[in-house]
């Protein structure tokens, strides 16, 4: 349907109104394709009134976000001039806004802990880090992230995994002493580089906590339930080097007995390096081992419990795996750090047990249930311990009660309970405690600490310099590091770098070392930008980076040794910022080859919020060899563009991904793809050209900064919210934008104006 228009711009008929004329810009160069006829798009403006666009908002949000990024309309069809879309788009915003002045946050369900969550509440309930939630099932994950509470269901297995898992840490935590004897194996990273050496190939340092002059190994830590012996068992490859050189098969174990402390204790085994001075305690007999590289060092929280003289093997590790059996000959329960945090209290007598009980129980559920206990809650959890006092000890009933908590819906879920006097959909502002959970598990993934918790018993949180001031307290501390994990690991897709396996004949530099150096190099920029207070914008500019010897040996920077990360300047402008960083480039390639269009749709999706639509059903496969042999990809992407069922997508994706040849499929430097020397340039629909990954990024922070920052927010606040993000929460999301712009646009900004918005602190009661 097409319209006809008067000399003034205005649909014969007369309509008037602040949105008239703007009606007339949308019939003469939309409605063309998005009537109800045609519905181009499933999207129809035909008919919608500009004069009401909060009665249609949903439809309009999405018609800004296509304009603001030059989307509509499509290249080749008559559009409006710069002015005019500008000063559409910016009335259209306004209007939007003003539309949603009373604010809608919607009604999140009830939450889950996920994997993360569940470990690090584990951890901050009881001082126990065990990684108790690497033993549950994955999570799902929606919107980006595995914290999305419509996401996060229940099933009967998940649930008896629960059960097995509080036996389990309930019983590390209390120090439970009737513990059978179980064997746990470790074994050394097989998939870390070797290098040749002047005695031959040995792995290099694996780990800062081993000692320097060390080759290869592995350093860990592990939990002893209890005060006793354990055995530590180092098994030696069954075929090493003999005298002549030749393999010869003695395999050996070595053993060793001790006692140790219950607690985490970090465990190292190791060997020596050829050449290498090892640091050497004296023996009983008052003299030192002989340096050999068959020294096979075994550590416990640093300290050298035994330094073996073995046979050397220079093809590998010297040592295929570490054991740890026991407990053996229990002497005690311990006094570990979990004992510590939870028995607040010890009876000296049987008459004073359910007092102190009490006590405990009462602690332990406050934290755990991240509220004011009411006594019914306690009472519950002491009807419980007396049945395990019964059976046992005042530990064995503690054990019992604990368990309980730790299955307990108050524990496993986030709710949040609307009034029962609330009308339906109604909003209203959220407990003080319900505050402090989001806020929490926003920053910590994990439970509220004391402090927070008191604050919020005492009605404080409401209190806006207070929550301000927490908010810095929670992103200076350590457990802040889960939020960089969390949300910048599944932003950046960096957790997918464990599952990447590049093929070893294509990329033989790629090993476990690698992989790790990447990870923790976008880690450390994330960190760093958030901990200085920078522009998140630094995140695609940043003139620095982080590496170790491994890493920069790979990005060709000299001057670095050692494992240790430390910061570094960039010279080269293609390695500024996340673009040029290995982490990314590998997750968005092939194991055997780069991805055009992986990488394009992955910079239009994460960083631009305007990801291209689903692929039709039956597209051709890309065809790397064509008819006359060997293609450049570029070759190969012309050709597979050629198609027109794939032309319209790919004229977005395409030039991003082709800016970033010049990276290999782990992110190695190189200039030409099968003999054809490299076109890094690209040219968008809206006539946007640029070369190399240096012109992507000024092209993202010159002419796309804005929707780069609209979009890093969307995502955070999804991950703030554990919900995915709804029309009617785009104005909010332009309003953080718009406050955080006064502070520079940092990430704590982002933070904060997040954190005071209506939607983190209030909800809206389910309608009926």
């Amino acid at each position: 349907m097409f319209f006809s228009y008067n000399i003034f711009g205005r649909e014969r008929g007369g309509e008037c109104g602040p949105g008239a004329s703007k009606n007339t810009l949308v019939n003469r160069y939309c409605v063309g394709c998005h009537n109800k006829k045609l519905n181009t798009a499933s999207l129809s403006l035909e008919g919608l009134d500009l004069n009401k666009v909060g009665n249609d908002a949903e439809v309009w949000e999405k018609v800004l976000r296509k304009l603001k990024a030059r989307q509509m309309p499509p290249v080749g069809l008559p559009r409006a001039s710069e002015s005019e879309q500008k000063q559409f788009t910016d009335w259209l915003e306004s209007e939007l806004d003003r539309a949603a002045a009373n604010p809608n946050p919607g009604h999140p369900t009830i939450h889950r802990l996920n994997r993360n969550e569940y470990s690090n509440a584990v951890r901050d309930l009881l001082a126990l880090d065990v990684k108790a939630g690497d033993s549950l099932p994955r999570d799902d994950s929606g919107y980006g992230f595995d914290n999305i509470g419509d996401f996060l269901s229940l099933s009967p297995v998940l649930l008896e995994r629960y059960l097995s898992v509080a036996h389990t840490v309930a019983g590390l935590a209390v120090g439970a002493t009737d513990v059978k004897p179980v064997i746990d194996v470790f074994a050394p990273d097989s998939g870390v580089r070797a290098k040749a050496r002047p005695n031959g190939p040995l792995n290099e340092q694996s780990s800062q906590d081993l000692p320097l002059g060390s080759a290869g190994g592995l350093s860990f830590q592990y939990a002893f339930p209890v005060d006793a012996e354990y055995v530590f068992t180092i098994k030696i490859p069954a075929f090493s080097a003999g005298n002549d050189g030749a393999a010869a098969p003695v395999g050996q174990i070595l053993e060793l007995r001790l006692a140790v402390k219950a607690g985490i204790h970090r465990v190292g085994v190791t060997s020596i390096r050829s050449g290498a001075v090892p640091e050497i305690a004296p023996n009983p007999s008052g003299a030192a081992p002989p340096r050999s590289a068959g020294n096979v060092d075994l550590r416990l929280d640093g300290a050298r419990l035994k330094l073996y003289e073995v046979p050397q093997n220079d093809s590998g590790p010297v040592f295929t795996d570490l054991s740890i059996a026991g407990p053996y000959n229990i002497a005690g329960h311990g006094e570990s750090a979990s004992r510590r945090r939870i028995f607040v209290c010890n009876p000296a007598s049987p008459k004073e047990e359910d007092a102190c009980a009490r006590r405990i129980l009462s602690a332990l559920a406050r934290r755990a249930f991240r509220r004011t206990v009411a006594d019914t809650d306690v009472n519950s959890l002491l009807d419980v311990y007396r049945a395990g006092r019964r059976e046992g000890s005042f530990n064995s009933g503690i054990e019992m009660a604990l368990q309980a908590i730790l299955v307990s819906p108050d524990f496993l879920f986030r709710v949040e309970r609307d009034p029962a006097e609330a009308a339906p959909g109604s909003v209203r502002r959220i407990s003080d405690f319900e505050l402090a959970s989001r806020l929490s598990f926003f920053l910590w993934a994990s439970i509220p600490d004391d402090q927070l918790l008191n604050l919020a018993e005492r009605g404080k949180l409401k209190d806006s310099t207070i929550l301000k001031q927490q908010v810095v307290r929670m992103l200076d501390d350590p457990k802040s590091k889960s939020f960089v994990g969390n949300f910048a690991g599944q932003w950046l897709y960096l957790r997918n770098l464990a599952a990447e396996k590049p093929d070893p004949d294509e990329f033989p530099e790629f090993d476990n070392s690698l992989r790790d150096g990447f990870e923790k190099e976008t880690e450390l920029l994330f960190r760093s930008v958030l901990r200085e207070n920078r522009p998140v914008t630094e995140l695609l500019s940043a003139k620095y980076t982080f590496v170790n010897q491994r890493l920069a040996e790979f990005y060709k920077i000299p001057g670095v040794y050692g494992l240790q990360f430390r910061r570094v300047e960039l010279t080269d402008p293609n390695r500024f910022g996340i673009l040029g960083q290995g982490s990314l480039l590998t997750v968005t390639s092939y194991p055997n080859r780069t991805s055009i269009v992986q990488r394009g749709k992955w910079v239009l999706e994460n960083l631009l919020g305007a990801p291209p639509p689903p692929p039709p059903p039956n597209v051709p496969s890309l065809d790397a060899h064509g008819k006359h042999g060997e293609l450049s990809m570029r070759q190969a992407m012309e050709q597979h563009r050629a198609n027109p069922a794939c032309a319209g997508c790919h004229s977005r994706m395409d030039p991003i991904g082709f800016s970033l040849e010049n990276y290999d499929g782990i992110g190695a430097w190189r200039d030409k793809d099968n003999g054809a020397s490299i076109d890094a340039s690209g040219k968008l629909p809206d006539g946007s050209v640029f070369r190399g990954p240096a012109g992507l990024s000024r092209l993202l922070l010159d002419q796309h900064r804005d929707e780069f920052i609209s979009t890093f927010t969307e995502k955070l606040m999804t991950y703030a919210l554990g919900r995915g993000i709804e029309s009617y929460d785009k104005p909010a999301i332009r309003s953080i934008v718009r406050e955080a712009a006064e502070h520079n646009s940092t990430i704590p900004a982002l933070i904060d104006a997040i954190v005071k918005s209506p939607e983190f602190q209030m909800r809206k009661t389910r309608e009926l």
